[in-house]
C-alpha cells in the first residue's frame, strides 16, 4: 500500500486501515454513517520500529505490516490521508492478530 511510504510511525505506533462495515442490514435496511459502529478490525499498513526499554535497547513489535488485527473500541486517533480513513494507535491497543 502506498500509505506506508508516506508515513513512518514512531516507537510502538501502528497505522491501521480500518475494515469497512456493512452498510445494509440482513433485512435490507441501509444504515447511515452515524448509525454504524466504529470498526474494531483492520489491517496494519505501517509500523514503527518498537519502543525502547530503560537501558535503551529496542523492543521489537509483535505485529507487522499486513497483519489483520482486532483493536480496542475507542483506541487511537482517526485521520484522513489522501482520501483514506486511517487510524494510528499504540501496539498495546491491539487485542489480537486475526489468523486464517
Amino acid at each position: 500500500m502506498e500509505v506506508a511510504t508516506n508515513l513512518k510511525p514512531l516507537a510502538d505506533r501502528l497505522v491501521v486501515k480500518p475494515a469497512s462495515r456493512e452498510e445494509t442490514t440482513k433485512s435490507g435496511i441501509v444504515l447511515p454513517d452515524t448509525a454504524k459502529e466504529k470498526p474494531q478490525r483492520g489491517t496494519i499498513v505501517a509500523a514503527g520500529e518498537g519502543r525502547r526499554d530503560d537501558s535503551g535497547s529496542r523492543i521489537p513489535l509483535d505485529v507487522k505490516v499486513g497483519d489483520e488485527v482486532l483493536f480496542a473500541k475507542y483506541a487511537g486517533t482517526e485521520f484522513k490521508l489522501e482520501d483514506e480513513d486511517l487510524l494510528i494507535l499504540s501496539e498495546k491497543d491491539v487485542l489480537a492478530v486475526v489468523t486464517g
